[in-house]
């Protein structure tokens, strides 16, 4: 950047008034100068730079002479100014520029600048274009440390920045924004709690090895399991899966069957399949199917509307409605599968919605279900639901030739490693 002259000589227009004041004050003659009637182009050609202090900072009481002020104009950009502004006392600058703050909105209104000189008599009015209002704004030009193989040496300049940046933050209190100051006072919180050493101490950071460190841990898109089950009926955590606060929405199924409603509801298929099993079942056995049968006709259901199946199977979706979901579940089920904001599943949400409904399936078969019936309320093949059972852990059992294939839950549960391809050497 180079030097540019503060202040340029606008053209001489000639205008003249009298005014007459008070007997104790002498008459002036002023000869107004108004540079106003030129063009715009000329106008802004010959406009001055007016630069303000916001935080109240007033130079001239600092030192007896005024401060050296200096005008930078890029080399790239030419219509960018910045006025350096520096302190007598030997404080930091203060810089204004043209490309930023108030000279960067849009100005609406025109402003002049008016200079009286009382010797001679004249008053020279001088436009003012926008983008030469400067706000003028502290600054401390900060010490970059040059690489050092002396250690003593980089500990001085690391301690030298370390006071330049302590410098800066005494500035921003003194002469900042407001905006400035709480940034600043959210930077020093977080830096205070990060160098406190008892900010840990109500923390359980557990104790790990060398071999547990180098091992990922795998997070599987699967239901809430427990590994170290001996027993097919505990591997899923049926409690988690179907809470216990949604269970007395789930019982609507009993009504239906017993008041004759249900072929009228619209029931998927692997529900309708066990309504007979439902019927012989008495108690808390009754109870616990009608939630399972529940819930998986409310997964459907939202699989439905918002999953995949939407978009193939729209039509079959409105010939066959089902049951109405209860505003308590349907509420629990949109926390669970879809993203904060939104109604739509997700394709990870989406496999975990199949998972769960697969899982039920299991629970509702005692851990050995034929999944054609459910093959075809997914609207999916065997082929395609065996990566699922897979990674539930499930093992295809077949009783013979040309006899239906029943998927098991082996305890405890096994899942599929993850294959991992090693490269060619070149």
């Amino acid at each position: 950047m180079a030097d540019l002259q503060t202040l340029a000589t606008p053209a001489p227009a000639s205008a003249s008034s009298k005014k007459k004041h008070s007997k104790k004050r002498k008459a002036i003659d002023v000869t107004v100068d108004a540079s106003l009637a030129g063009g715009a182009a000329s106008a802004a050609a010959a406009a001055p730079v007016v630069a303000y202090f916001p935080s109240g900072y007033d130079p001239l009481a600092a030192a007896d002479g005024p401060p050296r002020a200096r005008l930078f104009r890029r080399e790239r950009r030419t219509t960018h100014v910045d006025l350096v502004v520096g302190s007598p006392g030997g404080g930091p600058d203060f810089v204004g520029r043209s490309y930023a703050g108030e000279a960067a909105t849009p100005q609406l209104c025109s402003y002049a600048l008016g200079v009286l000189d009382k010797a001679s008599g004249t008053l020279k009015v001088v436009p003012i274009a926008a983008n030469k209002i400067l706000r003028l704004e502290p600054h401390l030009e900060m010490h970059k440390p040059a690489h050092s193989q002396h250690s003593e040496v980089a500990s001085e300049v690391g301690s030298a920045v370390a006071n330049d940046e302590m410098k800066v933050q005494d500035l921003t209190q003194m002469y900042g924004a407001k905006k400035d100051k709480d940034t600043d006072n959210k930077w020093r919180s977080l830096n205070e709690q990060r160098n406190d050493p008892f900010a840990y101490e109500n923390l359980d950071l557990g104790k790990t090895n060398a071999s547990d460190s180098q091992a990922p841990e795998i997070v599987r898109n699967i239901p809430p399991y427990d590994p170290t089950a001996d027993m097919s009926e505990n591997a899923y955590l049926f409690d988690e899966i179907i809470p216990k606060n949604i269970r007395p929405h789930l019982l609507e199924i009993v009504g239906h069957l017993e008041s004759g409603e249900f072929p009228s509801k619209g029931y998927g298929s692997f529900v309708s399949n066990r309504v007979q099993k439902l019927h012989e079942l008495q108690g808390e056995d009754k109870d616990r199917l009608a939630w399972i049968l529940s819930y998986i006709t409310y997964l459907l259901s939202l699989l439905a509307r918002n999953g995949s199946m939407s978009k193939r199977h729209r039509k079959d979706r409105k010939e066959n409605q089902g049951p109405t979901t209860p505003h308590a579940v349907y509420r629990k089920l949109l926390l669970m599968f879809t993203e904060p904001g939104s109604s739509a599943l997700s394709t990870e949400k989406n496999e975990l919605l199949i998972n769960y409904i697969l899982v039920l399936t299991l629970f509702a078969d005692d851990f050995r279900s034929d999944p054609s019936d459910i093959c075809a309320d997914l609207k999916m093949t065997r082929q395609m639901l065996k990566p699922y059972f897979d990674q539930l852990g499930c093992k295809s059992v077949s009783t013979g030739a040309f006899k239906p294939t029943f998927m098991t839950l082996p305890a405890p549960l096994k899942f599929p490693q993850e294959v991992t391809r090693r490269r060619r050497r070149q």
